[in-house]
């Protein structure tokens, strides 16, 4: 029973940590968006009246990326949280498969 415990706490760290590593990686999203569109905002303020139809379009790719990056986040975190061990599998069959491209495409000389 005590080894049953074992793998479960290992299972449920596991899923902690992609939790918070998948919550990093979606603020590291969101703040980039919300830069693009806080520089897109700026596009609008210098091109003013005479770009009107330019700048927002801008606004409006920007406005649109932090939405689809907010989706992400949402998204990812109901993933991680209601499959933990999946994601764990998913994080682990990525790292093993750079591991072996890294190895396959490594010089010769190393």
């Amino acid at each position: 029973m005590g080894r049953h415990r074992d793998l479960e706490s290992t299972i449920n760290g596991i899923g902690d940590q992609m939790r918070d590593r998948a919550r990093h990686y979606a603020d590291v999203a969101g703040d980039r968006a919300d830069g693009l569109m806080e520089r897109g905002r700026e596009l609008h303020r210098r091109f003013g009246r005479n770009k009107g139809d330019y700048a927002r379009r801008l606004s409006h790719a920007a406005e649109d990326m932090a939405d689809e990056a907010n989706y992400q986040y949402r998204r990812l975190r109901r993933h991680v949280s209601r499959h933990p061990v999946a994601t764990a599998a998913i994080v682990a069959g990525t790292i093993g498969a750079f591991l072996l491209l890294r190895r396959a495409f490594r010089d010769e000389d190393d």
